[in-house]
């Protein structure tokens, strides 16, 4: 939800910082006192058109600033860490509009795009009025909310699966149909590139095995040759290093007999001893193993050579290139097979679309029941609200092939006058009309996953009992999102949980708008002026406080 909001050279805003809580909350004040100016931020927030003409006059730039409370677990914080955006409970964003049209935007405290803001934001707030198109004139979102009211989402997901096994199984059917000369072309390429692979028989790591086997056979003279060499001065010609130990070790052997001092040095020169005769032994047999062969050698050269061109054609290591020939033996067999590839994939297609036929008659026809009883609740609702004659519709287009969120698609219409016709929402609702609808809707589907719902001349046209009801509905509303509203009716407002008050003050020979929290007498004032105007009288101020009694319940 929206916790914090601070606005700086907004129209006639010099600095505002306005916090905010969870409940119902109204702004009030006198016409022209800035209430809309606050609308026109939060538009900028959520990724609306920016223009110069809303900088502060005297200023280069306009900043908006708003902090957004997300609970942990909420989807779009996992969004937020997979684009990189930092989010720690709380999500600032900013909005600078610059006279020199270097306009900039800020997620999460870094440099973002309008775009990115555009989509984040409709996740965290959504404005009804008279000058905003947010859900209810987007048709796409039309069904979205028929399916939720209906509680139709978890059979539309089932359907939507099933429309994604269609699709995938159309396109490989598609695909195996991109002419038979192409296939045929490709099958003889693959063939040889296949066999090519097969015939080299490659294993992995065959390579590096083969690279230290060759540097062993081009250097297989040296390596006999001083083997041969180190065995000979160690053990094997007269004088060699063993047989000299072994007069040292006599010599130390006959000192320790008088002195045993020496025991421990006559002992490390036995080891010695066991130890160079170990080593003499190894070379031995390593000059035994050594070869200096040149037919072996000249294999080893002509498979490096293999394996060096296969590299450069199909993939750069071994392991990769038989992973390539075994893809490429899966789609020859699928091309070898087309006849009957095809065959399968015919009868799945047709097992699929009778699935989806069944699966989307039944969403189809539990949507054409919950439009019926969606009709019902919001004529109900909108009867409430100062339109005793609206009608609202639910129309629906059936699509010539199924797709992926069912077989038609769906439109809100609505009439607020007897004897008209019920038309698109986008040609015949006003901003009131629309902010009525979308409080209906709020009523008789209230599961949202937008936190925040910001109101805009929901009272417009209305008065006496059913304002009233609107902030009733207000009230009800809040209780599971946040609710702003901006009204000009005290029975709106009474049933507030928090009281803003926007008035325009004149500092230093300029005007700026201030906003300020009203509590106890402050808003049976501010109460009492929405009810008398100028003139506030005792009666007047008891009448306010038996309101805000009476909208606070028991």
């Amino acid at each position: 939800m929206l916790i914090d909001l601070s606005i700086r050279n907004l129209a006639i805003i010099d600095t505002l910082h306005v916090p905010f809580q969870s409940g119902f909350t109204v702004l009030t004040g006198e016409t022209g006192a800035g209430k809309s100016i606050i609308i026109d931020a939060v538009n900028l927030i959520m990724g609306g058109r920016a223009s110069a003409d809303l900088i502060r006059t005297g200023a280069e730039e306009a900043t908006v600033e708003a902090v957004f409370a997300l609970p942990e677990g909420v989807p779009l914080t996992a969004r937020l860490a997979e684009a990189g955006i930092e989010c720690d409970g709380e999500l600032l964003v900013k909005r600078i509009v610059s006279r020199s049209g270097r306009n900039r935007v800020f997620v999460g405290g870094g440099l973002s795009t309008l775009a990115i803001l555009a989509d984040i934001a409709r996740e965290l707030i959504n404005i009804y009025g008279q000058h905003e198109s947010q859900t209810l004139l987007r048709t796409d979102n039309h069904l979205t909310l028929l399916d939720g009211f209906g509680g139709l989402l978890p059979l539309r997901e089932a359907y939507a699966a099933l429309h994604g096994d269609y699709r995938g199984t159309l396109d490989r059917i598609r695909a195996l149909e991109e002419g038979e000369r192409e296939a045929a072309r490709r099958l003889d390429l693959l063939a040889f590139q296949a066999a090519e692979i097969r015939e080299a028989a490659l294993r992995p790591g065959e390579d590096e095995d083969l690279e230290r086997e060759r540097g062993l056979l081009v250097h297989g003279g040296k390596l006999l040759c001083s083997s041969q060499e180190a065995f000979e001065i160690l053990y094997g010609e007269d004088g060699a290093v063993l047989d000299r130990l072994a007069d040292v070790k006599g010599k130390v052997a006959d000192i320790a007999a008088i002195d045993e001092s020496l025991m421990p040095l006559l002992e490390s020169l036995a080891g010695a001893a066991a130890q160079l005769e170990d080593a003499a032994l190894t070379l031995r047999d390593y000059g035994s193993r050594v070869e200096a062969d040149p037919v072996r050698l000249e294999r080893v050269e002509e498979r490096l050579d293999l394996i060096r061109r296969l590299k450069k054609k199909y993939a750069p290591t071994v392991e990769e290139i038989i992973a390539y020939g075994e893809e490429m033996e899966r789609e020859i067999e699928l091309l070898e097979n087309r006849e009957r590839t095809r065959g399968e994939l015919d009868a799945a297609l047709e097992r699929l679309r009778k699935e989806l036929a069944t699966k989307g008659g039944e969403l189809s026809a539990k949507r054409r029941a919950a439009a019926t009883e969606l009709k019902k609740a919001m004529e109900r609702e909108i009867h409430q609200l100062a339109m005793k004659h609206a009608l609202f519709e639910v129309d629906f287009e059936v699509f010539p092939e199924p797709r992926a969120a069912g077989l038609e698609r769906a439109e809100f219409l609505f009439s607020p006058n007897p004897g008209e016709a019920p038309k698109p929402l986008s040609k015949i609702a006003s901003g009131g009309e629309l902010s009525r609808l979308m409080l209906a809707l709020k009523q008789v589907h209230p599961e949202s996953d937008v936190p925040t719902l910001v109101f805009d001349e929901v009272d417009t046209g209305i008065g006496g009992a059913t304002s009233a009801l609107v902030g009733e509905k207000l009230k009800r509303v809040s209780r599971g999102q946040q609710v702003l509203c901006i009204t000009h009716l005290p029975q709106v407002a009474a049933f507030a949980d928090h009281h803003y008050l926007v008035e325009k003050r004149v500092e230093g020979g300029r005007t700026a708008t201030a906003v300020t929290p009203l509590a106890g007498e402050a808003r049976v004032t501010e109460m009492a002026r929405m009810l008398g105007g100028v003139t506030i009288t005792d009666r007047t101020l008891e009448h306010a406080r038996e309101m805000i009694s009476s909208g606070q319940g028991p």
